[in-house]
């Protein structure tokens, strides 16, 4: 009975009720999404790579390594010999390794170096392995095989040519076009930086920077900032330096092959051998390398972005309160106009309690609709900008039912509700029925 009747007092009152309402949903929505959006994030971090216990590149920070190596963030500052690389390789409790070199890109997209190993062994996503959406793995060296963005907003197919260019920025001075990569493959959708990158091999990377050692192309701008005169060119045969500070996988005298890569992923025969290969790496003699546990310098990142993720919650909390607190200014706001109403249900024998219980289900219902609608609000946008969001940020959020701390969330913002509704409650509870009956002048 209680209940019904606050649902009709508040449809008497229903644009203040609607605009009440509609503050909260919209609170426990951004309340939600941002949670719903951190886990997912983190999640989606997690799962960018699956199964390697120990990724290597030149001496460097260990969130540097992982995030230019794994989520292709940054450049690196070194890169690892071709010899130093075999060495740990052959290694008996090595099962396989993934090479890989970077410092190139596709019109603002990363481009990566690699071989076989890469689509035989990378995991994602709890030990999902690359599917092909169109198309085969690289056979020849001039072979590429794109992720699916980069095929998707570019626009390409199965056997148009791409031309790469040095550097990892939207604008490069310096284009491989006497060399382009034709198009062999098409990598399915992961959710990972895998969709934005676009994979060559190895050989291919060589061939290109050969050419352009054995041509001595020459860049003007870095000439300038170097102070070169702009007619010096580099000779056959000659060490060539990547214009961006670092070398490429190409020629370099005293390499075994020739070769040098940015990076390396490992795969042990068991996992316990993984902190005894660590070791071995950083104490290696040949050169100074890194070896990190991907998932132990995760936990690294979460610490660093940490702050950013509870003031983004805190936030979304105090949006919240805020809501909650539109509705106690609404409620306290109505009193006075509603105390002979309150008095008339007292003189037709409603008692003190009754009147309180009605304030505060007014309360209650006002707080779990607005729960109610913020949830629905949140899972139909994630219904309509789900691709949207892996399109344009590369993560994909999981439609399922709520978390269970979502519904904790949902549970204390329902209670508080509750709480806040005690303060108009009490209020009313108090007025007697002669100061609701009597008129002032």
């Amino acid at each position: 009975m209680i209940y019904s009747l606050a649902v009709k007092s508040l449809r008497n009152r229903k644009f203040s009720a609607a605009l009440t309402v509609l503050s909260i949903s919209l609170s426990v929505m951004l309340l939600l999404g941002v949670e719903r959006i951190r886990s997912e994030s983190r999640e989606s971090f997690t799962a960018t790579i699956s199964g390697t216990d120990l990724v290597v590149g030149a001496r460097s920070s260990p969130v540097h390594l992982l995030l230019y190596s794994v989520f292709r963030i940054g450049n690196p500052t070194n890169n690892v010999r071709w010899d130093s690389y075999r060495a740990i390789a052959d290694r008996p409790e090595v099962a396989w390794t993934i090479p890989l070199s970077l410092g190139d890109s596709h019109r603002g997209y990363r481009v990566v170096g690699t071989d076989h190993n890469y689509f035989e062994h990378f995991r994602f996503a709890r030990s999902r392995a690359l599917d092909f959406a169109q198309g085969r793995e690289f056979e020849e060296e001039h072979d590429t095989v794109l992720g699916s963005e980069v095929a998707r907003k570019l626009g390409y197919r199965i056997g148009d040519d791409i031309v790469i260019a040095h550097g990892a920025g939207q604008v490069s001075f310096m284009l491989h076009e006497e060399l382009p990569f034709r198009v062999a493959g098409i990598l399915a959708p992961t959710g990972t930086p895998v969709d934005r990158t676009v994979h060559v091999p190895l050989e291919g990377l060589d061939a290109v920077h050969a050419e352009v050692s054995s041509e001595g192309i020459h860049d003007p701008l870095m000439a300038a900032l170097r102070g070169a005169p702009e007619t010096e060119t580099e000779h056959p045969g000659e060490e060539h330096e990547d214009v961006h500070g670092h070398e490429h996988y190409g020629a370099s005298e005293g390499d075994e092959g020739g070769h040098t890569i940015s990076a390396f992923l490992i795969g042990l025969k068991s996992r316990a051998a993984a902190l005894g290969m660590q070791r071995f790496v950083n104490q290696y003699a040949g050169e100074p390398m890194t070896a990190i546990l991907p998932g132990a310098t995760l936990q690294e990142v979460w610490e660093i972005v940490g702050a950013a993720e509870k003031t983004l919650f805190a936030v979304s909390a105090l949006v919240v309160v805020v809501g909650l607190a539109g509705m106690l200014v609404a409620l306290l706001t109505s009193l006075s106009e509603r105390r002979r109403e309150m008095a008339i249900l007292r003189s037709v024998g409603a008692r003190p309690m009754h009147v309180f219980s009605l304030i505060l289900g007014e309360a209650a219902f006002l707080t779990g609709l607005g729960v109610a609608i913020g949830v629905a609000g949140l899972y139909a946008g994630l219904l309509i900008g789900q691709s949207w969001i892996e399109a344009r940020l590369g993560l994909f959020i999981t439609i399922g039912w709520p978390s269970a701390y979502e519904l904790q969330l949902m549970c204390v913002v329902a209670v508080a509700g509750v709480l806040i509704g005690l303060i108009p409650a009490w209020r009313i509870y108090r007025y007697s029925l002669a100061d609701g009956m009597t008129v002032r002048i």
